[in-house]
């Protein structure tokens, strides 16, 4: 029986991560772009798998002092499962163990559930554009 993990990406996580995105976000971010955020030592992709499959995963970049969530995404089967709040949560870690001082995020209006998952975090609203993104601030 296989036993959920929570890791860093591996090279073989990425074609499950593309169609993830995909299917969660339209395609939001392209193979390559993916590979070099993995590759890159200024950002880290945490995923949550089972076994070989990806259920969730999420990208955050170190940024001067500074973590910037990009992306989180939760295979629409598993939602509503706490993986969001696993994969947020090893997001975090990752920060806190680069030293960064305060994380931050963009989120739809419209995403009730990204939003109050944050703000179980203590996420807080720093600024707001009304026609795309909620920015949230983790001081």
């Amino acid at each position: 029986m296989a036993c959920l993990q929570l890791t860093l990406a591996e090279d073989r996580d990425l074609a499950s991560i593309v169609e993830l995105d995909r299917r969660c976000l339209d395609g939001l971010w392209t193979p390559d772009q993916y590979a070099r955020e993995q590759e890159s030592d200024k950002s880290d992709i945490v995923v949550a798998r089972l076994g070989d499959q990806v259920l969730a995963y999420g990208c955050v970049w170190s940024i001067l002092e500074e973590a910037h969530i990009t992306i989180l995404a939760v295979d629409p089967q598993f939602q509503r499962r706490g993986l969001g709040r696993l994969v947020l949560w090893g997001m975090l870690e990752c920060s806190v163990a680069r030293g960064l001082e305060r994380s931050t995020l963009e989120v739809k209006e419209t995403n009730l559930a990204a939003i109050g998952l944050y703000q179980a975090y203590g996420f807080m609203e720093a600024a707001a554009d009304p026609n795309i993104t909620r920015t949230r601030v983790l001081p």
